[in-house]
């Protein structure tokens, strides 16, 4: 684990962009409800995309990347969660403004600046996640400052943008979206790159959704928020990493993408005191006639298809491409990447890994003698038809001649364990231009002074009158404020005889284990929560019984009278409670003679294995004493 003061030696700088989806009554530009559909789409339709130049004439660089992938897009469509305007066919309506008035709400509370008018912008996205081929976002205010663990954080922007396509799938050569989740609203804050540890970073984005979430605002569920994080150290590169999902996530991925740049300048002056004096060049040399008899699967593959086996030189790079730049990714894994989108190839060999795969020795050596390479040299081999080899040797030597130089700007997609993936070139400032077909929204000094004598109480404030008002400790009161359940802890506490402690445990501690062990808990909304709790309080379910029931709506449809009937978990009737209490005393009569009323705690436990979620554990110990006491 590499310590805080080594963060500072590296210069290590992160920027967060939170991005959360706001709970409105509907979508940003028109009146259709911001919910997902459970059920299949009525119809679907097909479109590519094409960049367009800037005044200028120039193209965004990674608009055209994403347009040389060649991709088709199909979009699933619904009247129930969109119209003619998701699909592009009708202008958008007038900026919703609900959303506006949040997102306001969250600039004064952060002490920003609020500009007077609210112009909407477009900003080029060719990547299919809008059907216009842009997407619409809106400056609310700059500056601002957050306080987290004690210390002061400088913001650059609060935005309000609508939220992309759903992802369904991607194949070969198309991606499949749901247009459902298309012009949510979304606001996005965005911090001053003055985050100097991964640690600092979780802190600073928990702070932040805290802070969204404190409005009442914030949409709650699965991919309802998510982080991008822009990572540099000191001579290193600016890199964007899209889709940080989880918050636990952020301070591996600023770790990795730390180390990874490190390893990357490392590599450069490698490169540098080696000072070979051949460079780099295109150039691709035909080796197929090395591997007629090869025993590899992919290369024999390949030569049956009458395809070609072409070698590209890297001289001085012989052991960097097996370096680990983060865990599971070498530089031969990054060149791999760049050679599967621009070549459509499988993938790569390189002399740093072989012989292996089937390709032997002997291979290797002849390879190495047919391009003159020193022991000092790398090479890489490709499969495949001419023009997709060559286009894949191309990528790779481009990503050499970046690796020369340090370490490339781009933007990169974060993976599940905190690693990345290349995902295209950062975008240039062609990418934004004004949107023409919605009016400026002007706010007036009147709605700026209403809403600020309406803000929203502040997290640490509300942390305190919960502590007070409630009786929790404030362990448990901190989890419930950083969770989504705040709001539903209220409103149950207000309606129910239900114990504070018990409502705010299963709200965080509960519902936080059962999404560790798979449940998507996300799925369960207030009114299913609020009725699991009301049921206990009118006895017809034990509060034991909750986290099965959580479980069950996680997993099914249907509501908490569906999960007891189920699951079989209404109360028992006194009689029939007696009854098992008076079964297993008399089965367990040898171990209530031998320890007497110290039996209570092994016979509570035999008991409750048989009435768990059946009855409340503190009417079965009193019941259960009473009959011992009587017994011994």
């Amino acid at each position: 684990m590499v310590k805080s003061e080594d963060y500072i030696g590296m210069g290590l700088k992160v920027g967060l962009e939170v991005h959360q989806q706001l709970r409105t009554k509907h979508k940003l530009f028109c009146g259709c409800p911001p919910d997902l559909t459970t059920t299949e789409s009525l119809f679907n339709f097909y479109r590519k995309l094409r960049p367009a130049q800037s005044e200028l004439g120039q193209f965004d660089s990674a608009s055209f990347f994403e347009f040389k992938k060649g991709r088709g897009y199909i979009y699933d469509a619904d009247p129930r969660s969109s119209c003619l305007v998701e699909m592009d066919e009708e202008p958008p309506h007038t900026l919703n403004g609900e959303a506006v008035d949040t997102c306001v709400t969250v600039a004064l509370l952060l002490g920003a600046d609020v500009f007077d008018e609210i112009h909407v912008m477009r900003k080029i996205v060719t990547d299919g996640s809008n059907t216009s081929g842009f997407q619409r976002t809106s400056i609310i205010s700059l500056g601002g400052k957050l306080e987290a663990d004690g210390r002061e954080y400088t913001l650059q922007t609060i935005c309000l943008e609508e939220d992309a396509a759903r992802l369904i799938e991607t194949t070969s050569t198309t991606t499949h979206y749901n247009l459902d989740r298309l012009g949510v609203p979304l606001i996005e804050i965005a911090t001053e790159p003055v985050i100097h540890s991964p640690e600092e970073a979780e802190k600073v984005a928990l702070a932040l959704g805290r802070l969204i979430r404190a409005t009442g605002k914030a949409r709650r569920g699965l991919g309802t928020i998510r982080q991008d994080v822009n990572v540099s150290i000191r001579n290193g590169a600016l890199i964007e990493i899209k889709g940080v999902q989880e918050l636990d996530l952020i301070p591996k991925v600023v770790e990795y993408e730390a180390l990874r740049q490190l390893t990357l300048l490392e590599i450069q002056g490698e490169m540098t005191r080696r000072s070979t004096k051949e460079i780099v060049a295109k150039k691709y040399v035909d080796v197929s006639r090395i591997f007629q008899a090869t025993q590899c699967k992919v290369l024999k593959s390949c030569l049956e298809r009458k395809g070609k086996i072409l070698a590209l030189k890297l001289p001085g790079f012989a052991g960097l491409l097996g370096r680990e730049l983060e865990p599971g990714v070498r530089l031969g894994t990054e060149m791999a990447d760049r050679a599967k989108f621009w070549g459509k190839v499988g993938g790569i060999f390189h002399t740093d890994e072989l012989p292996a795969y089937g390709i032997s020795s002997e291979e290797v050596r002849r390879v190495k003698d047919e391009m003159v390479a020193t022991d000092l040299d790398a090479i890489i081999l490709v499969g495949d038809d001419v023009p997709s080899a060559r286009d894949a040797l191309d990528a790779v030597f481009e990503r050499a001649l970046e690796a020369l130089r340090g370490v490339p700007e781009e933007t990169r997609r974060a993976m599940p364990d905190g690693t990345t993936r290349y995902m295209r070139p950062r975008p240039g400032a062609a990418r934004m231009y004004p949107e023409t077909d919605i009016p400026i929204v002007t706010l007036g000094a009147e709605k700026v002074r209403t809403l600020r004598g309406n803000l929203p109480e502040l997290p640490e404030k509300k942390l305190q009158r919960l502590m007070k008002q409630y009786g929790l400790n404030e362990k448990l009161v901190r989890q419930l404020v950083n969770s989504d359940y705040v709001e539903t802890f209220e409103i149950v506490s207000a309606t129910t005889k239900v114990s504070p402690s018990v409502i705010a445990a299963n709200l965080t501690e509960t519902l936080k284990s059962l999404k560790r062990e798979g449940y998507e808990v996300e799925k369960i909304d207030d009114d299913q929560i609020a009725e699991a709790f009301q049921l206990a309080d009118r006895g017809l379910l034990t509060k034991e019984a909750l986290p099965e029931v959580f479980m069950w709506l996680a997993a099914n449809m249907g509501n908490a009278r569906d999960a007891i009937q189920a699951l079989g978990l209404g109360i028992l009737s006194e009689t029939d409670l007696e009854e098992i209490i008076e079964h297993v005393l008399e089965k367990n009569v040898n171990l209530t003679k031998r320890e007497g009323e110290a039996a209570l705690r092994p016979l509570l436990g035999l008991v409750m294995k048989e009435v768990r979620g059946k009855a409340e554990a503190s009417h079965v110990t009193e019941l259960l004493k009473e009959k011992l006491s009587k017994r011994t």
